[in-house]
């Protein structure tokens, strides 16, 4: 709580735009990250959650100017890879408890 309000101030001071989706994107990859640092599964979930956000975003920028499009094609993408990377995680966790259990 106290890192999002840090970023949020920071970005209020730097007149960043659509300021509220701008924090919830730092606070997201600042969690995936976290997450990626402890080796959870769920990082993909904290990037996947980054990439709706940005998603948003970029939604958002393409009314006013249609040639930012494509971002937003690069992260539709990216939400594919992560929800892939999650899934393909646990099955990956799921194999290596069933040979705990087995052995």
């Amino acid at each position: 709580m106290i890192v999002t309000f840090l970023f949020y101030e920071l970005l209020k001071y730097l007149n960043t735009p659509n300021l509220m989706f701008s924090t919830v994107s730092i606070a997201t990859s600042f969690l995936a990250a976290t997450l990626t640092m402890l080796r959870s599964s769920y990082y993909a979930l904290g990037y996947a959650s980054n990439d709706i956000v940005l998603i948003i975003l970029w939604v958002m920028a393409s009314i006013k100017d249609p040639s930012y499009f494509p971002v937003v094609v690069n992260f539709m993408i990216f939400f594919l890879n992560d929800m892939y990377g999650f899934i393909s995680w646990k099955k990956r966790e799921a194999k290596i408890e069933e040979k705990i259990e087995i052995g």
